[in-house]
């Protein structure tokens, strides 16, 4: 049996969706302050921490600077956490998936559902983190700052699938550590969250060239910054590819665990 074959999508999702989000408002006041806490502490603290040392980086305050990145990495966090440990969760854990299985519906419904809840949490948090920026008064244009809306939606989906690919994989939740150590924290440190790509040597650019989070932050942060970013489908279409190639090996991966 070919597991690999392409997703089917059906409007069947919705309601395995729709579950996930009553499960989710059950406990939403604690589910928010986790998933805003850290990323709202690194904006805050080293922005006026750091940012009393640091006059200007690229034409703005390291505050502003630093609140674009915080929107990209809160996103990024909220959609990994989400499909990796509750994900795991109602996959392995609780056996959630194999009881919907049970209804008229298929794998693919339930990854998609999986893959657009991941995303629907992450712009939550994304929101949240733009919300502080307009009440500071960081941005530099307000109409350009609304696109980045849609834009963390792209990033919610590029992190929720390549999260699933792991969750795929994974025998326990103790094997995510793996991810964030080899993965997760070397974006946040390669791709500009914190300091201009540009001050790293030239083969930590190159490498930070071709991961996601570097795409992300080269459209969120002109935006932020009040000016349209350069090069916007190749950075587009970047992130596009990451999101299909890592949905159809997610598939692909928990067909051959799941259904095998």
């Amino acid at each position: 049996m070919n597991y690999f074959t392409h997703p089917q999508f059906s409007w069947r999702f919705i309601p395995v969706w729709r579950r996930n989000f009553l499960v989710w408002k059950k406990l939403a006041g604690s589910s928010i302050l986790g998933n805003l806490a850290d990323p709202m502490f690194y904006m805050l603290g080293f922005g006026y921490g750091l940012g009393s040392l640091i006059p200007q980086v690229g034409g703005a305050s390291y505050m502003t600077f630093l609140a674009a990145g915080t929107i990209c990495y809160s996103t990024m966090n909220s959609a990994t956490f989400e499909v990796l440990y509750s994900g795991f969760s109602r996959m392995h854990v609780q056996k959630t998936w194999e009881a919907i299985l049970n209804a008229p519906l298929t794998l693919d419904d339930v990854m998609l559902a999986e893959l657009t809840w991941g995303a629907s949490k992450s712009l939550l948090s994304g929101i949240a983190i733009l919300a502080v920026i307009w009440a500071l008064g960081l941005q530099q244009s307000w109409m350009l700052s609304l696109w980045v809306m849609p834009v963390v939606i792209l990033i919610g989906l590029t992190f929720s699938a390549m999260g699933l690919v792991m969750t795929a994989v994974s025998p326990s939740y103790d094997f995510f550590m793996y991810y964030f150590t080899l993965v997760i924290t070397p974006m946040v440190l390669l791709c500009g969250v914190f300091y201009p790509v540009e001050r790293m040597p030239e083969i930590l650019q190159n490498v930070a060239a071709v991961l996601p989070l570097s795409h992300a932050i080269d459209l969120v942060r002109p935006l932020i910054l009040g000016h349209v970013p350069a090069a916007i489908f190749t950075h587009v279409a970047a992130l596009l590819a990451w999101t299909t190639v890592s949905y159809w090996l997610a598939v692909g991966l928990t067909r051959r665990r799941i259904l095998k």
